[in-house]
């Protein structure tokens, strides 16, 4: 695998992940950027893989939806 399939991989499990358990959460994209403290653009950004959270919102983002770090990662099956 390529490094930039690598990181376009990654891309897809995180949007994958974040908009899955906000779904599960029954929370809307503005709920869920309340929370975190981003724009809900910036959540939708992040559900269709057109930017990646950084550090600090992906800490943020696990605390919000009650997951690891690892898990919105891909490092991790819950």
């Amino acid at each position: 695998m390529s490094l930039l399939s690598f990181c376009y991989y990654k891309y897809m499990i995180i949007a994958k992940r974040i908009k899955e358990m906000r779904l599960e959460k029954r929370l809307t994209q503005k709920q869920l950027a309340e929370q975190v403290g981003c724009s809900s653009s910036m959540v939708t950004r992040w559900e269709k893989e057109e930017c990646e959270p950084t550090a600090s919102a992906i800490v943020k983002l696990s605390e919000a939806l009650n997951c690891t770090t690892d898990y919105l990662l891909g490092k991790s099956d819950l």
